[in-house]
């Protein structure tokens, strides 16, 4: 009977020894990396608050700003294309819903960079989308998207997409549709139905979509500096800089921790954010 209870937790072993090595370990080699002092000859000098009192600065504030704003709209453009979408796949597509999960998962199947210069096909200034809009009669000459804040959001939504779509169409699934025609029958319009009882039972779902988004996207760095030309500074940007560095891998790592430390305080408060506005709230009636 032991052995039945411990055979899980041992199946698990190597899973967590990998987490603890690969995770947990350089988390805690950064951390440390950030406060310790050496002198020019490598002496051991004690710890130090002085390598983030040099980010306290409105240069960096601008960057960490600037990856919040990127984070926060890539995350709400998600949500707003996503819901429809995992309805859509949930109570719609019927007989052609696994091959619309299929096609929703297939380019994980092929190499990033392989999705980023087919957008710089469709993006270019003799590409598709400048093609297409010209035949339309839409401009006269092609719009240079590339390397712009557009093509950096485009990117991002096309790449992180499907992180929200799956978690809400995993929720839906487990959604009695029988709610919606009682509160039909009730006399709720769809706004109410939608606002009051699909979105407040599929809270958990939305939540660990925003945050399957906005979290990576905070410390995007491969997106903006392909499609965006290095012309704008985030956070990836900034911590590649120093941690490539020579004699700087040290700032790199305490503007690692501070940004860590906005990114986990905006998270958790955008996690109570959603759940303020859509948990159930009782009738006056």
């Amino acid at each position: 009977m032991k052995s039945k209870t411990t055979l899980p937790f041992m199946i698990g072993i190597p899973a967590l020894i990998w987490q603890a090595l690969f995770f947990y370990i350089p988390l805690l080699i950064t951390f440390f990396s950030s406060l310790l002092h050496f002198t020019e000859e490598g002496l051991f000098l004690g710890f130090t608050l002085e390598k983030m009192a040099l980010f306290i600065n409105p240069i960096y504030e601008k960057v960490w700003f600037s990856s919040f704003c990127l984070a926060l709209s890539n995350a709400l453009i998600c949500l707003i294309i996503a819901y429809p979408l995992a309805y859509f796949l949930a109570f719609t597509g019927k007989r052609f819903k696994n091959i619309l999960l299929f096609l929703l998962i297939v380019p994980f199947w092929t190499n990033f960079l392989l999705h980023v210069y087919a957008w710089f096909f469709v993006l270019e200034k003799e590409g598709f989308l400048n093609i297409f809009l010209k035949s339309i009669g839409a401009i006269n000459e092609p719009i240079h998207f590339l390397n712009s804040l557009f093509s950096i959001m485009v990117m991002m939504v096309y790449y992180y997409l499907p992180f929200m779509v799956l978690p809400i169409y995993f929720a839906l699934e487990r959604f009695d549709h029988r709610l919606i025609e009682a509160s039909h029958d009730l006399g709720a319009r769809p706004l109410q139905t939608f606002r009051r009882i699909m979105l407040p039972l599929t809270l958990n779902g939305v939540r660990a979509g925003f945050l399957l988004v906005y979290i990576p996207s905070f410390a995007e760095f491969v997106i903006p500096e392909l499609m965006g030309g290095d012309k704008q500074m985030f956070m990836g940007s900034v911590v590649s800089h120093y941690i490539l560095g020579e004699k700087t891998a040290s700032l790199g790592a305490a503007f690692t921790v501070i940004s860590s430390l906005i990114l986990l305080i905006s998270a958790l408060f955008f996690y109570w954010l959603l759940g303020y506005l859509f948990k159930p709230r009782k009738s006056n009636a």
